[in-house]
């Protein structure tokens, strides 16, 4: 069973960062590299194997919105500051588990993501990701499916796109790559209308210009959990 049909199975509403990673990586979206632990000692091994510097976040069935909370540790070099992380977020109300992951470099951040419009159906949606996504509003929709076309130009139409340009001394963002999630992004929406809302929120600009999702949200419909 795959992580959206065990969700509503089991009558939720979201599935965990983790799942939901799991789930898009299996339609080509890149995604970070990272492991869940159950414990303090398990995420440092977790933590050496994938290497240091790190992201420790707290990992449930109800914490969707891990910042909030202080949910989630940065930049995280050392064994002794893993133990310390992982003991402090084990304690947060819901917490079921620790999720891992690489600390991915990159000072550009963009937002993908999926909604489904009461009247037009499912659109998909591109901009200015991060902290500035609602502060600049700087974002673009189409109508899913979409075609290649349709997604290079939405890279084009926000009007932060030259971000998208060489930046910094380090590439362009890679456009074909960025295309690819846009494109899958509709492909699911297509083909799980349960479904109803997908946030990729940061999608960082790695040094060598490939994109990566560093967060995931994937909300499910209420109705479609309350038919299973």
């Amino acid at each position: 069973m795959n992580p959206v049909e065990d969700a509503l199975a089991q009558g939720r509403l979201a599935l965990t960062e983790s799942d939901a990673k799991r789930f898009l990586s299996g339609f080509g979206i890149p995604i970070t590299h990272e492991a869940v632990a159950a414990d303090p000692e398990r995420a440092v091994a977790e933590a050496v194997r994938i290497g240091f510097p790190v992201v420790l976040k707290v990992s449930g069935s109800t914490l969707l919105h891990k910042t909030e909370v202080g949910g989630v540790a940065l930049n995280l070099r050392t064994v002794q500051e893993v133990q310390e992380e992982s003991r402090r977020l084990l304690k947060i109300p819901g917490c079921e588990g620790l999720l891992v992951q690489e600390m991915v470099k990159g000072e550009r951040e963009l937002v993908c993501g999926l909604t489904r419009d009461a009247q037009l159906g499912p659109c998909v949606m591109f901009g200015l990701g991060g902290i500035l996504t609602e502060t600049l509003d700087d974002a673009v929709f189409r109508l899913a499916p979409l075609t290649g076309t349709d997604a290079l130009e939405m890279l084009q139409e926000i009007r932060s796109a030259k971000i998208l340009g060489p930046f910094r001394g380090q590439p362009a963002a890679d456009r074909a790559a960025l295309s690819r999630i846009l494109m899958a992004l509709g492909t699911i929406a297509l083909q799980y209308e349960a479904i109803r809302a997908i946030d990729l929120n940061p999608v960082k600009i790695r040094p060598d210009g490939s994109p990566v999702a560093v967060d995931a949200l994937i909300s499910l419909s209420p109705m479609a959990a309350a038919r299973r």
